[in-house]
């Protein structure tokens, strides 16, 4: 029996020599090819009717998101007002997705967000660097959760996955996991820090494995954050794995996504590579703080055909 039939029908936690050889099996990632197909993709024209539901869509797809040290209640309740009605001379806007906030932070959210059917979503696990023992991860998860996060966004140490101790990063995302529930879990992969094509290719089976909900690439605190060709390659990995394993999970790009073009090629890549199931918010969602407005701007000229600025929108 294989580790990933292992791992579908039992709790048993994967040794460290099962995971390296599960993870080491996994096919390599052709680096020219995976930039090449990005490229293509990011060259494809939409028609109009398409291109509304494709900026309507992204709207909805969108966690907005403020993770600074000077947060403050005001702003997370602006950003929370923003998120319910994100155009308020045009209540067809729909609202975002989640707002996204530290984990101190959430019960500001929740004031304000309690009723809706936007999500509030917590950074937790000493983000954006991971550096603090799992004891301290899980005390933060389970509070951001008692407040009322109804999503987590975990960072994995990446040194253990860096150093090869792939059993500790396993065991880890699965406490946290554990910890988390009944919220949902992103794992960040902070993908920038990974170096290949092969190291995402790997983290991001070994976040699912561990139960992740959602893998996402990068906290945005480290550049490079998002990338298309890196996004293709979660996309892949969550294909193949619904195809394993008999789950879906999602993937979220976070990080450098600032305009509805770049959100449109992001959307193409997904209908392209995952398929049309990850068209959703339950399935894909993009990290900004900035690119709402630009999505707005497009979303208006094209009813309008008066391309408004950046000043008639609230910043985010």
């Amino acid at each position: 029996m294989t580790l990933l039939s292992d791992l579908a029908e039992s709790e048993v936690v994967a040794s460290e020599a099962s995971l390296r050889r599960f993870l080491h099996g996994l096919p390599g990632v052709d680096e020219v090819g995976a930039q090449e197909r990005a490229a293509a993709l990011s060259t494809r024209s939409i028609k109009k009717s398409a291109k509304e539901y494709a900026l309507d869509l992204a709207i909805r797809m969108v966690d907005l998101t403020t993770l600074e040290g000077a947060d403050t209640p005001g702003k997370v309740r602006a950003l929370c007002a923003k998120a319910l009605r994100p155009d308020p001379t045009d209540p067809s806007a729909p609202p975002v997705a989640a707002v996204c906030v530290y984990s101190d932070r959430v019960p500001d959210a929740k004031e304000h967000l309690t009723g809706s059917q936007v999500k509030i979503a917590s950074v937790a696990t000493a983000f954006p660097s991971g550096r603090s023992p799992l004891s301290v991860k899980l005390t933060e998860t389970r509070e951001a959760v008692a407040a009322g996060a109804d999503e987590v966004d975990m960072v994995i140490d990446r040194g253990a996955f860096l150093a090869g101790r792939y059993g500790q990063v396993y065991e880890e995302i699965a406490a946290i996991k554990q910890a988390a529930e009944p919220a949902h879990l992103k794992v960040i992969l902070e993908t920038g820090e990974l170096a290949t094509y092969d190291n995402v290719r790997r983290a991001s089976w070994l976040a699912m494995l561990a139960g992740a909900d959602f893998v996402k690439t990068s906290t945005g605190k480290v550049q490079p954050a998002a990338t298309l060709p890196v996004t293709l390659v979660m996309l892949e990995a969550v294909r193949d794995f619904r195809a394993a394993a008999g789950r879906q999970v999602g993937v979220k790009p976070a990080g450098g996504i600032r305009t509805s073009k770049d959100a449109i090629r992001y959307l193409v890549c997904v209908n392209e590579t995952a398929g049309p199931d990850w068209l959703s918010p339950d399935s894909f969602r993009i990290g900004a703080s900035t690119l709402l407005n630009d999505l707005l701007m497009q979303r208006q000229k094209l009813k309008t055909g008066v391309y408004a600025g950046p000043d008639y929108f609230t910043l985010d």
